[in-house]
C-alpha cells in the first residue's frame, strides 16, 4: 500500500482544487514525506521546502494556477511546488544533469513563471506582472512568496515601497520562518486575520472612512487613529501599512484550518491595491531531523530518511572556504584591523569559524551584499582592513558599489570571492563565471586566483598587505588539491606568475585552479612528443607582462586558461600583445575560457568537459591547432 495515496492521484494543481480539509491535511504529509524522500536520494535545498508545505497546498488549492501566478522567491522553497505541478514523476532527477533545475525554472514550467537563484526578487517581479495585467486589462492574482530573510535585503523594500505608491492589486505573502506562534496566540490571531481579510471587513473599513470623513478634522483624525491602533495592537502591520499595503496576519502557516480561509478571503476580495499576508512557518517543519538541526537542513547531501544521518565523502584536502577562513584568522591574530564582512553566509564563506574567535570583528550584514561592499568601504576610510566575503554570483548584485564607493575612491577593500568557476548541481545562478571580468576591467584593482589552497593562504596574506586599493582573490567551491599548506602565507609579489614546467612548443598559462588539468595536459603531450610549459599566472591584474612576453616568444602555442566568461584573463592577455606588437603570426595565442552560454546543472566535471577546460580537451585543442600550421624553428631568448 502506497504511504502516499492522497498525492498518488495528483497529476496537477487542478486535482486538488475540490478536496475538503481533511483531503487537504492528508495531501500535505504526502507531499512532506515525499520531498523527503526524494532530497534524501538528489541531496538539494530540504528545510526551506519542509517548512512551506501546507502553504504550497494551500495555495494551489485557492488560487487558479497556473492562470494565477506564483512566484516563489529564491526557490529554495519550490520542492513541494514542483512536485504538486506535474513534476513528481521526475523529482528524483533534482539538480542531476539534464533533470529538474533546484531552483524555478521558466522552461521548465508553465507553473514556473518567474526564474531565480538569488533572493529578494520576487516582490519586484510579481509587481511587473501585475501591471502589465492592469495594462491588459484581465483579471488574474498575482502572488509573491518571500521568506523574512530575504526581507533585508533593499530590493524587497524598493519594490514593497513602489507596489504601495503604484496601487495594483498584488498579493504578497511573507513567509516568516524565525518566530513561532504560542498556540493562543495562533489562534486569536487566526480569528483576527479572518475577520480582516473579510468582504464584511472591508466594506465597514470603508464605511467607518466615510463616515469619519463628515465629522470635524480633529474627531476624523481620532476616529482613522483609534481604528488603526486597534488593527496594530492586535496583529502588528504598521510597517507595511505605511508602505500602503493592506497587512493580514501572522497566521500559522502550518495550519490548513487558519490558512485557508483567509486565502479564500483574500482571493474573493477583488479590491484595488496591494495586500501582504504574514504567514509565519518553521523550516525543517514535520522532520524531526532537520527541526533539531541548526540550520535545518537548508541544504544537504543525500541521506538516510530514517536517521537523517547525511552520507559525506572523505577527502584529505580540506575545502577551499576552510583554508580561506582558517587562513584569515591567522592574519586577524596578527592584526586587529581586520574586519570579516558576510551577506548572510557565515557557514557558505566560513566566516562562523571566524565569528567564533572574533565576534567583534565579524558581521553578518543579512542579503544586503550593495550594503556589505559600501560599508566595508567605510571602515577602509578609517584605517580597517574589511574582507569581505561573498560568493561570486552574489557579488554582481553590488556592482556599483564596488565601482563608485571602493575603485574610484581606490580604498583597500578585500574582496574574498568564493565559489569561483562552475559550481555543479546548483546550475548557471550560481556559477561564478563573470568576475573576473568585471572586476580586472577596474581602474585600481589588483585580482588574484589562487591554483591550490597553499595558494590561496598566501593570497589571503597578500591582500592583508595591500593598503593601498582595493583587491580581490578567487577560489572555487569543494575541495583543494591535497598539496602541503605552509604555516603561515607570504604575502606575494603583485602581479608576478610562476613557470611549473619547460617545455619548448606549447605554453599553458593558467589562472585559477584549472592548473592541476593543465599539469594533466602537459604530461599527455609529452607522451605525445609535445613538450609543454605550464606556468600560474596567479594574478589578472595586473599582468605578469614579462612572463607573457616570455611565453609568447619562446613557443609556437600560447593557450591561457580560465574558469570565468569572455572578457577576462585571455582578453587582458590578448590586448596587451597586441599593443605590444607580439602577435606577429609567429606565435598562436588562443584563450581558452567558458562558452558564451549558461552551462546547465550537471557535475562539476561534466560542466567543464562541456566548457572544454578539462585535460583532454585542452590536449584537443592544442594537436588540432599543430595540425593547421607547420612546426616552426624557434630561436632562443
Amino acid at each position: 500500500m502506497s504511504n502516499t495515496p492522497i498525492l498518488d492521484n495528483v497529476n496537477d494543481p487542478r486535482d486538488i482544487r475540490g478536496m475538503n480539509l481533511e483531503q487537504l491535511v492528508q495531501l500535505a504529509a504526502d507531499v512532506r514525506a515525499e520531498t523527503v524522500s526524494a532530497v534524501s536520494e538528489t541531496g538539494g535545498h530540504l528545510g526551506a521546502g519542509l517548512g512551506v508545505v501546507e502553504l504550497t497546498v494551500a495555495l494551489h488549492h485557492v488560487f487558479d494556477t497556473p492562470d494565477d501566478i506564483l512566484i516563489w522567491d529564491v526557490g529554495h522553497q519550490c520542492y513541494p511546488h514542483k512536485i504538486l505541478t506535474g513534476r513528481r514523476d521526475r523529482i528524483r532527477t533534482l539538480r542531476k544533469p539534464k533533470g529538474l533545475s533546484g531552483f524555478c525554472k521558466r522552461d521548465e514550467s508553465p507553473y514556473d513563471a518567474f526564474g531565480a537563484g538569488h533572493s529578494s526578487t520576487s516582490v519586484s517581479a510579481a509587481l511587473g506582472m501585475a501591471v502589465a495585467r492592469d495594462l491588459d486589462k484581465k483579471k488574474r492574482d498575482i502572488v509573491a512568496i518571500i521568506g523574512d530573510g530575504a526581507m533585508s535585503a533593499g530590493m524587497a523594500f524598493e519594490a514593497l515601497n513602489n507596489a504601495g505608491s503604484i496601487g495594483s492589486r498584488l498579493i504578497v505573502v511573507l513567509n516568516d520562518n524565525d518566530m513561532s506562534i504560542a498556540p493562543p496566540t495562533g489562534a486569536m490571531s487566526a480569528y483576527l486575520a479572518r475577520l480582516i481579510s473579510s468582504h464584511p471587513y472591508h466594506t465597514l473599513r470603508h464605511i467607518g472612512k466615510v463616515v469619519a470623513s463628515k465629522f470635524p478634522q480633529p474627531l476624523a483624525r481620532l476616529a482613522r487613529k483609534a481604528e488603526h491602533f486597534a488593527r496594530d495592537f492586535a496583529i502588528g502591520g504598521t510597517m507595511f501599512e505605511q508602505l500602503g499595503f493592506y497587512y493580514v496576519g501572522p497566521v500559522d502557516g502550518h495550519d490548513l484550518s487558519h490558512l485557508l480561509p483567509v486565502l479564500k478571503n483574500i482571493k474573493n476580495e477583488q479590491g484595488s491595491g496591494p495586500i501582504l499576508l504574514h504567514v509565519v512557518t518553521r523550516k525543517g517543519h514535520g522532520y524531526a531531523p532537520a527541526e533539531a538541526a541548526d540550520d535545518k537542513y537548508h541544504g544537504v547531501n543525500s541521506f538516510d530518511v530514517s536517521t537523517g544521518a547525511q552520507k559525506k565523502s572523505v577527502s584529505a584536502a580540506p575545502s577551499y572556504t576552510k583554508v580561506f577562513a582558517e587562513n584569515l584568522i591567522k592574519e586577524a591574530r596578527k592584526d586587529d584591523k581586520i574586519i570579516a564582512i558576510t551577506a548572510a553566509m557565515p557557514s557558505g564563506t566560513g566566516l562562523d569559524l571566524f565569528g567564533k574567535e572574533f565576534p567583534d570583528r565579524t558581521f553578518d550584514v543579512g542579503i544586503a551584499e550593495q550594503h556589505a561592499v559600501t560599508f566595508a568601504a567605510g571602515l577602509a576610510t578609517q584605517g580597517y582592513k574589511p574582507f569581505v566575503a561573498i560568493y561570486s554570483t552574489f557579488l554582481q548584485r553590488a556592482y556599483d558599489q564596488v565601482v563608485h564607493d571602493v575603485a574610484i575612491q581606490n580604498l583597500p577593500v578585500r574582496f574574498a570571492i568564493d565559489r569561483a568557476g562552475l559550481v555543479g548541481a546548483d546550475g548557471p545562478t550560481h556559477a561564478g563565471s563573470f568576475d573576473i571580468t568585471y572586476l580586472a576591467t577596474l581602474p585600481n584593482f589588483v585580482v588574484m586566483a589562487a591554483s591550490d589552497e597553499a595558494e590561496l593562504a598566501h593570497m589571503i596574506a597578500t591582500s592583508a598587505a595591500i593598503n593601498d586599493r582595493p583587491s580581490a582573490l578567487r577560489y572555487p567551491r569543494g575541495e583543494g588539491t591535497g598539496v602541503a599548506m605552509p604555516e603561515a602565507g607570504i604575502p606575494l609579489e603583485i602581479g608576478k606568475g610562476r613557470i611549473l614546467r619547460e617545455g619548448k612548443r606549447v605554453a599553458l598559462l593558467s589562472l585559477g585552479t584549472r592548473l592541476d588539468e593543465c599539469l594533466k595536459a602537459a604530461d599527455m603531450l609529452e607522451k605525445a612528443g609535445i613538450t609543454t610549459t605550464v606556468a600560474d599566472a596567479r594574478f589578472a591584474k595586473p599582468l605578469d607582462v614579462a612572463l607573457i612576453t616570455k611565453l609568447i616568444k619562446g613557443h609556437e602555442i600560447v593557450l591561457t586558461v580560465e574558469e570565468g566568461a569572455i572578457g577576462g584573463f585571455g582578453s587582458h592577455v590578448l590586448c596587451f600583445a597586441a599593443q605590444a606588437g607580439l602577435l606577429d603570426g609567429k606565435c598562436q595565442v588562443l584563450p581558452l575560457y567558458l562558452p558564451d552560454y549558461f552551462i546547465e546543472q550537471n557535475t562539476p566535471k561534466g560542466m567543464y568537459d562541456e566548457a572544454g577546460l578539462n585535460a583532454a580537451q585542452i590536449v584537443t585543442t592544442v594537436e588540432d591547432r599543430l595540425e593547421k600550421r607547420p612546426v616552426l624553428v624557434k630561436k632562443s631568448i
